[in-house]
């Protein structure tokens, strides 16, 4: 008997070497399903895409940044609706969250390779 499918949402989260010109380039994922009580990430900067969109980009500060804005460890009182609400709440920095999107799924680690793939790491 195969697994229920369940609904899951994901956002992209974007790098904005300079967010008055509005380029970017996806560098993470965030998935969130609440009915297989899952919530994971995966990051990645691409650093020669970066430099084409802004060389003087501090790569090692945007990296760090990215893992942070990716993290999904919990928080004392937090539940992982919360966090990820929190993960993808809107902010004028150099790394964004897109729009939360949704999507059906048996296996959330499996779609979250697959968004990753997809939409990020392109190679």
């Amino acid at each position: 008997m195969s697994e229920p499918v369940t609904a899951f949402e994901y956002a992209v989260v974007r790098i904005v070497p300079r967010v008055e010109r509005g380029e970017f380039i996806n560098g993470g994922v965030l998935v969130y399903s609440h009915g297989l009580d899952f919530l994971g990430s995966r990051s990645w900067l691409d650093r020669e895409r970066l430099r084409a969109l802004d060389s003087g980009a501090d790569a090692d500060q945007i990296e760090r940044a990215l893992q942070a804005a990716t993290r999904c460890e919990l928080g004392e009182g937090d539940d992982l609706g919360k966090r990820f609400r929190w993960l993808t709440a809107p902010r004028s920095t150099v790394v964004q969250p897109g729009p939360i999107h949704t999507g059906i799924t048996q296996d959330p680690q499996a779609a979250l390779d697959r968004l990753f793939t997809l939409l990020v790491a392109r190679r």
